[in-house]
């Protein structure tokens, strides 16, 4: 049995980029960045919450702290893919993650009946405690993507992620199911995340500003919690520059 464990301490931002500004960044990046060992890759995540929703309705609110629980594959797995459950904490800006690897049966399982099979492992014992002290906690959405990710040469510690087709559904939430939901962004549109472990590089930033690209606060969990409450409710919903307008989403499959 393959495990991986990862414990991840950085500042992440987000930036939704229109086409022409995505092709742009893609022209002059390619000078200090490359494809990373995942490069093109579909994501699909599986997050868990607890009946009420509660983890996504205090995530929403922009809390000092937050926490949030998933488990991700890259590519669509079988039962024994090696997929990582994600403990990810945000405490004023900075955002620590827990992630380990496991087959995809054994992480439902675990996350089913909250039993350890590795308590030896200090990563998934931080898990099994986190479940204990969330009562109900069950898969509550799907979210997948199309993912280019990018490291810096010679900065190992920067990474960019570019997502297209972002979507989300709220049942059939298992990652065996693959891809397909309701779009979030329009054709064309792109979410940016970069991930860096201090400042930004001097040339990052001159490009960002030239380029008129400027970080907003967009979860992909968070933005299809509200998608779904607005709509069930009858609500409007603000929405950011090229975000797909409620009851207009299409579905893919």
């Amino acid at each position: 049995m393959k495990k991986i464990n990862f414990v991840f301490q950085r500042n992440e931002k987000k930036y939704l980029l229109s086409p022409q500004q995505y092709r742009a960044l893609q022209e002059e990046l390619s000078r200090w960045v490359c494809p990373d060992q995942y490069g093109k890759t579909a994501i699909c995540s599986q997050y868990y919450d607890t009946p009420d929703l509660d983890l996504i309705r205090a995530s929403v609110l922009r809390p000092v702290f937050k926490e949030k629980l998933r488990l991700r594959s890259y590519g669509v797995p079988t039962e024994d893919t090696t997929v990582y459950l994600e403990l990810k904490r945000k405490l004023s800006g900075v955002v620590y993650k827990r992630r380990a690897g496991l087959p995809l049966a054994e992480a439902r399982q675990f996350l089913h009946s909250g039993q350890n099979p590795h308590p030896e492992n200090r990563i998934l014992e931080e898990i099994a405690y986190f479940l204990q002290q969330h009562t109900g906690i069950a898969p509550s959405y799907f979210i997948g993507c199309e993912r280019l990710s990018y490291r810096g040469i010679g900065e190992e510690d920067l990474r960019i992620t570019f997502d297209s087709e972002l979507c989300y559904r709220t049942s059939s939430t298992d990652l065996s199911y693959g891809e397909g939901g309701r779009f979030l962004l329009r054709p064309g549109w792109v979410l940016m995340e970069i991930k860096v472990a201090g400042p930004y590089p001097l040339y990052l930033s001159e490009l960002l500003a030239r380029l008129k690209i400027y970080p907003v606060s967009f979860s992909k969990y968070g933005r299809a919690y509200l998608r779904e409450l607005a709509e069930s409710r009858q609500l409007e919903l603000p929405l950011h520059p090229g975000e797909l307008p409620l009851r207009q989403n299409s579905m893919i499959s």
